[in-house]
């Protein structure tokens, strides 16, 4: 499945709510940087992310997003504290 982006400016880049996405996806990456997010999974964990339920704004990702567990790493999600969810795949597997 392609992931659709649309460039907002020079860093950074929309993924357009679609289906049964809570909110949008933003990434924070130049152009370079962008042609090698495009390289794996990242985009579409940002995808996942966003129909967490309560979650708020957008699923965002810092230029260092790269494929994670659940969230892609760099991946960054704020949660309405009564209607959200506590994701391990938002905090990783490898802290104990």
């Amino acid at each position: 499945m392609s992931i659709k982006v649309q460039q907002i400016d020079a860093f950074r880049w929309r993924i357009p709510r679609e289906g049964r996405m809570q909110v949008e996806g933003i990434v924070y990456a130049d152009e370079h940087l962008m042609a090698d997010i495009r390289g794996d999974q990242a985009l579409q964990q940002v995808v996942n992310v966003a129909h967490l339920p309560g979650i708020l704004r957008a699923s965002l990702a810092m230029p260092d997003i790269h494929w994670g567990y659940g969230f892609p790493i760099g991946g960054v999600a704020a949660m309405d504290a009564d209607l959200g969810v506590v994701s391990p795949g938002g905090v990783g597997y490898d802290i104990n």
